[in-house]
Order: C-alpha cells, then sequence, then structure tokens
C-alpha cells in the first residue's frame, strides 16, 4: 500500500553538511514512493556543493542565493511539488522519516487535510533541554489559545498536508515563524487536523541546533500577528 501512495518531501537545508547525504537517504529509503525536493538556504559549509553532486533522478535541488529563512525555502519547495501529499522534513537527523507511516495515514484514509508528528505524544525521544520544552508547550498553548485547538506541538518539524489544500493559503513567513502562520492559516480555513506521535532525536546547540529564545519571541508575535492582524 505504502509504495503505491506518492508523496512530495520538501527538505529545507542550511549549513547541513554533516547530516545532508544521510538525510535524503533515509527519506528516500521511507518505503513511499517519493520524490525529495531540498532547498538550500544560503548555506556556507558545502552543503551547496554536495547538493549540486547529488545525482539521483528522485532528488530535485533548489538554490537560494542568500539564506532567507525556513520559511521562504518551504514556499520554494511547496511551488516545485508534484504529488498529493507534500510532507515536511528537516535535514539534521532529529526527524525520522520511519514515522511516515503513522504521519500519513490520517491523509490516505481521507481524515485529514494536514497531519502534526507530535514529540510530545508518547513516542521515544532523546532527553535534552527542559526549558526548550517549556517554551515549545507555552507556544503551542498560546496557539490552541488563539486558534480554538488542542495541539499538543505546534511547533514540530514533522507535518504533512494534502497539496490542494496548502495551494489554497497564501504563506508570507520567512523564518521559523511558518510554524505558527500555518497553523494559524489552517485553523482558519477549517482544515481537519490530525495529530500522531513521532520520535525524536533531538540535538544540542554544539551539535548544530540552529533555534534559539529570539524565534519563541517571533513566534509569539507571528501568533498574534496572524490571528489578529493578518
Amino acid at each position: 500500500m505504502a509504495e503505491q501512495v506518492k508523496i512530495s518531501v520538501v527538505m529545507p537545508v542550511y549549513n547541513e553538511a554533516a547530516t545532508l547525504t544521510q538525510a535524503i537517504q533515509r527519506v528516500l529509503n521511507c518505503g513511499f514512493d517519493c520524490e525529495v525536493i531540498a532547498v538550500d538556504d544560503g548555506s556556507t559549509d558545502g552543503t551547496r556543493e554536495l547538493l549540486k553532486n547529488y545525482h539521483d533522478p528522485r532528488v530535485r535541488c533548489f538554490f537560494q542565493a542568500v539564506n532567507r529563512g525556513k520559511g521562504a525555502a518551504l514556499r520554494l519547495g511547496f511551488a516545485a511539488a508534484h504529488n498529493d501529499i507534500v510532507v515536511v522534513q528537516d535535514a539534521d537527523l532529529e526527524y525520522d522519516p520511519r514515522d511516515y507511516h503513522a504521519l500519513l495515514q490520517p491523509l490516505i484514509d481521507g481524515r485529514a487535510d494536514m497531519v502534526y508528528g507530535s514529540r510530545f505524544l508518547g513516542g521515544p525521544h532523546r532527553v535534552l533541554f527542559f526549558w526548550h520544552y517549556v517554551i515549545n508547550q507555552g507556544l503551542t498553548l498560546l496557539a490552541d489559545a488563539l486558534c480554538n485547538l488542542n495541539l499538543n506541538d505546534m511547533e514540530t518539524g514533522m507535518k504533512a498536508f494534502r497539496r490542494d489544500k496548502l495551494a489554497t493559503l497564501t504563506l508570507t513567513a520567512n523564518r521559523f515563524t511558518f510554524e505558527p502562520e500555518i497553523t494559524v492559516k489552517a485553523a482558519r480555513a477549517g482544515w481537519r487536523i490530525y495529530e500522531v506521535p513521532i520520535s525524536y532525536s533531538g540535538r544540542t546547540y554544539a551539535e548544530g541546533k540552529k533555534i534559539g529564545w529570539r524565534d519563541g519571541l517571533a513566534t509569539i508575535a507571528a501568533l498574534l500577528y496572524y490571528r489578529i492582524f493578518d
């Protein structure tokens, strides 16, 4: 069944030379018929060269001239997607494509328009930062209150969508504020949203983690802007 489902996996990439090749291979071995759309966001660590020399017909590569942020990279990838189901997959090995089977089932069954892969619903996860967890929960609580949802993990980097529904939204966020924007706009549009447990192998900052406290403040501002003013 999985082999018959075609998916487009959009992978925003910024300075992930150490993990990029393995991340792409994991996606290609996920068990679904997939295309990988890798969007380099102005990397300076050799990532661009790796993508330029990656030769597989299932992988298409795009290159931003300068760093514009995750949201901008995702928009480019979404526009290039060919298949009916679109998955967001980071290139840092924190999220495991083996979880696609659970993630995509509500979409395959026709029950959902969008599925969040939650790090906090009981899947195995690496034990890391207490305050990151608290901040994540606070941001999700604010999103739930503003959008009348009961999500557990708004900020998850693993999400999946129906491509036809995704095409109906006008997305503008350039950076990590993609997460609150898509949440607010999907809720406003009345999308059927599901959430499933996934595994999570989080990184430390020494291992390359990029998101910080300023991104948390930007997320709060984005939630308020997209819910109240946009």
